[in-house]
């Protein structure tokens, strides 16, 4: 997956989260799917942009980008700040 791919992917996230938020508004789901859905989202927009930093670094240091992969959730969500 390359950079625009990437961000392609991210861009549709971001419009499947303002979908969820749309749908709970007008009680098409309730808060408890919502709850599920913005979380598997926000796991899944979470390893897009670390794929995408990564990728970036390996990029500006002369690495090759395609040597970064999509790492688990889990790893992902483990970051301290």
């Amino acid at each position: 997956m390359d950079q625009e791919d990437i961000l392609a992917r991210i861009t549709a996230m971001v419009d499947d989260e303002r979908r969820i938020r749309d749908a709970l508004a007008s009680g098409q789901i309730d808060s408890t799917t919502e709850h599920e859905r913005l979380g598997q989202l926000e796991r899944s927009l979470d390893q897009c942009w670390d794929l995408l930093r990564r990728r970036r670094a390996k990029t500006e240091f002369g690495g090759n980008p395609d040597d970064a992969h999509v790492r688990p959730a889990s790893q992902v969500e483990g970051y301290q700040n």
